[in-house]
C-alpha cells in the first residue's frame, strides 16, 4: 500500500469517529430529537401496519382454502413473519422514512457547527424530499436484492451473509446519509459527492451494526444524517 493509500485510511479512521461523536452529542437538541421522534412513530407504524395487513391477508387465505381460521395460530405466524420483515427490512424503511425529515436534521447540525455554511444552504422542497425518499428505497431494495444470491452461496458458512449484508448496507448507507447534505451544497452538481468512498463506506458500517443493536437502531438514521453532514461539510472549500 502507497504512503497516499495509508493517509487516506488514515484520515477516513479519525474523521468518522469525530463525526459520530459530534452526531451523537447532538442527540438532545431540540430539533434533533423531533425528527428522531417523527422518524421512530413513522418507522414503528409502518410495521404495525404491516403485521395488522398479514394477520387479514392470512387469515382470508386460510378461508378461502377451506381451513378453519385458528388465530392464536395465524396470530404467532403473523409475528414470525413481521419479526423476519422487520429484521431484513427495517434498514429500508427507516432510511426511507428519514429522507423525509433529512432536511431538518442537517439544518440543525449546519446552525450549531456551521453556521456560515447554514447561510448558503438551499432547503429541499416537498417534492424532492419525496422523490429522493423513493429513490433511495428503490436503490436500498434494488442492492439488497441482488445481495441475496451471494448470501445464499455463503449461507453455509454462518458468518458469509450477515457479512454480506452489512457490506452492502455500508456503501448503501454511507451514500445516501451523506447526500442528504451534499444535496444542500450541490449547486445542482449531485454525483459530485466530496465525502471519499472510504469515509462514506466506513461511516455507513458504523450506522448500519448500530442498527442491529436494539433501541440504538432507532436512533441510528438519525446520528447517520448527522454524521454525514460533518463528513461532507468538512470538505466543502
Amino acid at each position: 500500500m502507497t504512503s497516499r493509500g495509508r493517509h487516506r485510511i488514515q484520515r477516513a479512521m479519525s474523521a468518522v469517529p469525530a463525526a459520530l461523536a459530534k452526531a451523537i452529542g447532538q442527540l438532545t437538541d431540540r430539533a434533533v430529537l423531533a425528527v428522531a421522534a417523527k422518524s421512530i412513530a413513522i418507522t414503528l407504524a409502518s410495521f404495525a401496519g404491516l403485521g395488522v395487513g398479514l394477520f387479514f391477508a392470512m387469515t382470508a387465505a386460510a378461508e378461502a382454502a377451506g381451513w378453519a381460521p385458528i388465530h392464536g395460530a395465524t396470530m404467532l405466524l403473523t409475528a414470525i413473519v413481521t419479526a423476519l420483515a422487520g429484521w431484513l427490512l427495517f434498514r429500508v424503511v427507516a432510511l426511507a422514512v428519514l429522507q423525509f425529515f433529512a432536511d431538518e436534521v442537517v439544518a440543525a447540525v449546519e446552525a450549531r457547527h456551521y453556521p456560515a455554511r447554514a447561510a448558503q444552504a438551499k432547503a429541499l422542497p416537498f417534492r424532492r424530499d419525496l422523490a429522493n425518499s423513493l429513490r433511495g428505497l428503490r436503490r436500498a431494495l434494488g442492492y439488497n436484492l441482488l445481495a441475496l444470491p451471494v448470501a445464499g452461496v455463503l449461507i453455509f458458512t454462518a458468518v458469509g451473509p450477515p457479512l454480506v449484508f452489512l457490506l452492502v448496507n455500508a456503501v448503501l448507507l454511507g451514500r445516501e446519509l451523506t447526500d442528504m447534505a451534499w444535496l444542500r451544497h450541490c449547486g445542482g452538481d449531485e454525483r459530485a459527492n466530496p465525502v471519499p468512498a472510504g469515509e462514506r463506506a466506513l461511516m455507513g458500517a458504523a450506522i448500519a451494526g448500530m442498527m442491529l443493536v436494539p433501541f440504538a437502531g432507532l436512533v441510528a438514521p438519525v446520528i447517520g444524517a448527522a454524521a454525514g453532514t460533518h463528513l461532507v461539510l468538512r470538505r466543502l472549500p
